[in-house]
């Protein structure tokens, strides 16, 4: 049976709506609908939606729902030091918001990076917004995730830790109410994508492993 669920991190928001929504009831009735709409928007915003893993060799899922706001090659220093693939994924406020491991790894790799708070959208912010890096070792090399906030996200969470072991598609945080989240791939990998796509964390397959590197 398919499961949907609600991530834990959205439960103090839809609680305290809904008893803002209790308390104005008796009072002013039609107040009330303003914190009950909020409720079932942070329900609708919080959502975790099963998704279905591809089980393919070598396929590399997408960290986050979105669009495809960039390609790019460049060189990563921060973790992989060497010459990547930069993927940048935009999340509006109706995309699903939490993010998910690309691969089968470790994470040996995690640092939070303070900045500003400028729109997800523009092309800037993976330089200049605060951010959190995380870092996973694969079979075949290194792959870096990149969560960034947005003008209104100011949230990031991150429940990953150094030295654990995760699976493809498995959540490992999210980031509230707007962001942009990149993924940098080793040039190795032959993309699935291209601009404008809609992906889907954990289920769309972004890229490949070269058939001569991947064993």
């Amino acid at each position: 049976m398919k499961k949907f669920s609600i991530a834990r991190e959205g439960l103090p928001y839809i609680l305290l709506l809904l008893l803002l929504a209790v308390a104005f009831y008796p009072w002013r009735p039609y107040l009330s609908t303003v914190p009950f709409s909020l409720a079932l928007f942070c329900a609708f915003f919080f959502r975790n939606p099963y998704r279905c893993i591809p089980n393919t060799e070598g396929a590399i899922v997408s960290p986050a729902d979105g669009v495809v706001l960039d390609i790019a090659e460049t060189y990563e220093d921060n973790y992989l030091h060497d010459e990547a693939i930069k993927v940048s994924i935009f999340l509006s406020l109706f995309n699903v918001h939490i993010n998910r491991i690309p691969f089968n790894g470790t994470v040996e790799y995690i640092s939070r990076v303070s900045g500003r708070f400028v729109p997800a959208f523009h092309r800037s912010a993976s330089q200049v917004n605060s951010r959190n890096l995380v870092g996973i070792r694969t079979d075949w090399g290194k792959l870096l995730v990149v969560q960034i906030t947005g003008l209104i996200a100011r949230r990031i969470v991150c429940r990953a830790k150094v030295g654990s072991s995760y699976r493809t598609g498995e959540v490992f945080g999210l980031i509230k109410f707007g962001s942009c989240t990149e993924i940098y791939l080793p040039r190795n990998v032959v993309l699935s994508v291209k601009l404008g796509d809609k992906v889907k964390g954990g289920e769309t397959v972004i890229g490949r492993i070269n058939d001569g590197v991947y064993s």
